[in-house]
């Protein structure tokens, strides 16, 4: 059994190693390190995409001193106080190097009351330092601090690539595996690289990656089932168990996982079209709709519909 976490220990560990969102951010990366500069950063998108191993990679290859780096975790120092003491003294001092960094993680937890704080921080010591923000929610952060701000949105890699990541991971590490199992975890998961390779870890200590349906509910997640559902056609028996497991919280991120797997309700581009329109207008109407259970309900009756 590994003595590391791999989600850590696979994480890339140089630009050429990172999966990008596309060429064109690729290419601006590579000039920000070639340049050894940075504009003040928002990096946003979903967990496990990969913001904060972006964030890291930037500063490591730019030859950043760690004296000259300040990081904090805004879901936890996310007070206006924490803009006034922590950072404005950390920037106040001379850099060792070109600028001082701040890279705030979970940006979007900070108080408007900090973030407001923050812009003026911002612009007083834009000559000396550099911000890096990162959060899940762009739209939680106030209009004048992303304006501060150039903003990269990570949307979520291919899911070709995704798998093969995944794939590699276990090759690496000497796990029997076989593509059906290892399929599971890739659309129950999916965008979310780092939790799939945690549960990857986590379902292969005996050598072998195990089917997560044979494991305790400890571990299994009614997410396994629902692929397994989905995979065989049965979308009623899917919309039983989502509408009975699926708490309201999870509600927006279910249609973005439908989104994310459209050829399970077909494999021609005009089912995959007619799907697409139906999760879309589920997810506009789950904003509307006094029960979210309901309206995933008859989004799901709707995509059934498209099988017949």
């Amino acid at each position: 059994m590994s003595k590391y976490i791999w989600a850590d220990y696979y994480r890339p560990k140089t630009v050429e190693d990172y999966v990008f969102r596309d060429e064109s951010l690729k290419a601006q990366v590579k000039k920000w390190i070639s340049e050894k500069s940075i504009p003040h950063l928002l990096l946003s998108g979903g967990p496990g995409v990969g913001k904060t191993t972006l964030a890291h990679l930037l500063l490591s290859e730019m030859g950043i001193e760690h004296f000259d780096i300040l990081q904090i975790n805004a879901s936890r120092n996310r007070g206006i106080s924490d803009v006034r003491d922590n950072i404005t003294n950390f920037i106040s001092m001379i850099p060792f190097g070109p600028f001082k960094v701040v890279f705030l993680d979970e940006a979007d937890r900070l108080t408007p009351e900090a973030q407001d704080a923050m812009k003026g921080v911002i612009e007083e010591y834009e000559r000396t330092s550099r911000f890096i923000l990162t959060c899940n929610s762009p739209n939680m952060l106030i209009p004048p601090l992303r304006s501060r701000l150039q903003e990269f949105h990570f949307s979520s890699i291919d899911q070709t690539e995704f798998t093969a990541r995944a794939a590699t991971v276990l090759v690496l590490e000497n796990i029997e595996f076989d593509l059906e199992t290892l399929d599971l975890y890739v659309k129950a998961t999916y965008p979310d690289l780092r939790k799939c390779t945690n549960l990857l870890q986590q379902n292969s200590y005996t050598g072998k990656l195990s089917d997560p349906r044979q494991e305790d509910s400890g571990i299994s997640d009614y997410k396994f089932e629902m692929v397994e559902l989905f995979k065989k056609g049965k979308i009623q028996e899917a919309r039983k168990l989502l509408c009975g497991r699926a708490q309201p919280h999870e509600m927006e991120g279910i249609y973005r996982w439908l989104y994310d797997n459209l050829d399970l309700f077909g494999k021609d581009d005009d089912t995959k079209d007619s799907a697409l329109l139906i999760i879309k207008q589920g997810l506009v109407d789950n904003t509307l709709c006094a029960d979210s259970e309901i309206n995933l309900s008859a989004t799901l009756v709707k995509l059934a519909r498209l099988q017949k």
